[in-house]
């Protein structure tokens, strides 16, 4: 390879899909919504800042989710029954949690702006509602998924733990959604709910993440080992 082609190799290496390039867009997405939600730093912050930083971190996770579903492989496969094709649970955990990350988009993007009670029901508080449900069936489907690698429900396996701490985010972001809901009043159900199911949500996807992060990076390595080698030789 000439030194010309250098930058041009590490562009696309950039933009190749990886495992790794998820677990990292989805730590930093969820670390600014719990920085955002943290119950203390956010009174200190205020909602200016904290909607500022659900919004640039939700842009993260739109963007891990996207990763996902190329990720996932196909979206059927071919079964011996009627209709003769069953959608595969790995690409309907990654394409519905990734749904729901573009919900988070519009809320988030609302929330920067909305004024009125009925701006923050109709364009922030029902798609975060809708992105919330979405992650929920995410999180259940992803147990079917997980059941389909044939990979043990084992205490030492990593990607076991990150589906249960992934779930029980989803579950935070439901009662935080819940939490969230807004009265005719304009005030919502629960504050408590709404803070803490965000940020207990953020810090399980952060973990969830992470616990898989080392395995996903060592393959990485070893698979650009394989291919380093394999130039080589060619």
């Amino acid at each position: 390879m000439t030194s010309a082609a250098l930058p041009l190799a590490r562009t696309s290496s950039l933009l190749v899909p990886t495992v790794v390039k998820q677990c990292w867009l989805f730590m930093i997405g969820s670390a600014l919504f719990a920085a955002g939600s943290a119950p203390v730093l956010s009174e200190q912050m205020g909602s200016q800042l904290s909607n500022l930083l659900f919004f640039i971190g939700a842009w993260f996770f739109t963007a891990a989710g996207l990763i996902q579903v190329f990720l996932s492989g196909a979206v059927a496969v071919a079964v011996p029954y009627a209709p003769g094709r069953m959608v595969r649970a790995e690409w309907l955990t990654a394409s519905t949690q990734s749904f729901g990350t573009l919900l988070f988009n519009v809320s988030t993007t609302a929330a920067l702006h909305a004024k009125s009670i009925t701006a923050q029901e109709k364009l922030v508080w029902n798609p975060d509602a809708g992105g919330s449900v979405a992650f929920l069936i995410s999180g259940c489907v992803a147990f079917i998924a997980f059941a389909h690698t044939g990979s043990s429900w084992r205490l030492s396996s990593a990607a076991c733990w990150s589906v249960v701490i992934n779930f029980v985010g989803c579950v935070a972001f439901a009662v935080s959604a819940i939490g969230s809901f807004i009265l005719p009043g304009g005030n919502t159900v629960n504050d408590d709910f709404a803070t803490w199911g965000t940020f207990t949500g953020a810090i399980c996807f952060f973990v969830a993440s992470l616990v898989v992060l080392p395995g996903a990076a060592s393959r990485h390595r070893s698979q650009q080992r394989t291919a380093a080698q394999t130039s080589q030789n060619g």
